[in-house]
């Protein structure tokens, strides 16, 4: 049966993949961005959910930010910035829709976090620690919102969207990322996508509260 979801951040990425995906799938999809079906600047707009449906069968809150630099060389405004993209933005939007997933049968909400929370990386000091409040979060939502919905949250390694762009901007950047990787290589936005679209189905009906890994193998081999 076709379901109706909310893609936070689809205009291009892992939001863009995961919106065509659930697409041809059959579902209902609709979009929130800055040149979506709903136009919504994170750090600016409050949430207007006076046009959608009045029951979500799920969310996905894709909106991050790769900020990468020296502890000494981060402002006080870099932490506020990538803690109001990943986690106020995500709360902002969760708290808008969450009467509209309550009026489905079962929904779910699926956040974006890092492997560079679990496995501390250098320079990565202010998005890890907003992508360690936003699993933080998932966990403290999946409780209070069970049984009706479920809150999980990716965590994938670098991954070749237009937001990693300049850390991906040549051959020998792609080789030497994807020799970091027990599978020698580079995550990609439909890698991501199908498991976001696998956790807002029926099909991971009982899965929740938890912050699932998809980096090829890097937060726990060693090869």
């Amino acid at each position: 049966m076709s379901k109706t979801y909310l893609i936070v951040g689809a205009s291009s990425g892992i939001g863009l993949a995961l919106s065509s995906l659930l697409k041809t799938e059959g579902n209902q999809v609709i979009t929130a961005s800055r040149t979506g079906d709903l136009k919504f600047d994170v750090l600016t707009d409050s949430f207007d959910v006076s046009t959608l449906p009045e029951r979500l069968d799920g969310i996905a809150y894709c909106p991050g930010s790769i900020n990468l630099k020296p502890f000494h060389r981060l402002t006080a405004q870099d932490f506020s910035d990538d803690f109001n993209i990943n986690v106020l933005g995500a709360v902002k939007v969760i708290q808008a829709v969450l009467p509209k997933l309550k009026n489905a049968e079962q929904s779910a909400i699926v956040f974006f976090s890092t492997v560079a929370v679990a496995q501390g990386m250098p320079f990565h000091a202010s998005v890890a620690s907003a992508k360690g409040a936003l699993e933080g979060l998932t966990k403290s939502l999946a409780a209070e919102l069970a049984p009706k919905i479920r809150v999980n949250c990716i965590a994938p390694s670098l991954t070749d969207t237009p937001l990693a762009a300049k850390l991906l901007a040549n051959d020998d950047k792609k080789k030497a990322s994807a020799e970091r990787h027990p599978l020698k290589q580079i995550g990609t936005a439909d890698d991501i996508a199908s498991l976001a679209a696998f956790l807002l189905s029926q099909k991971a009906k009982w899965i929740s509260g938890q912050i699932v890994g998809i980096d090829g193998g890097l937060s726990t081999l060693r090869t």
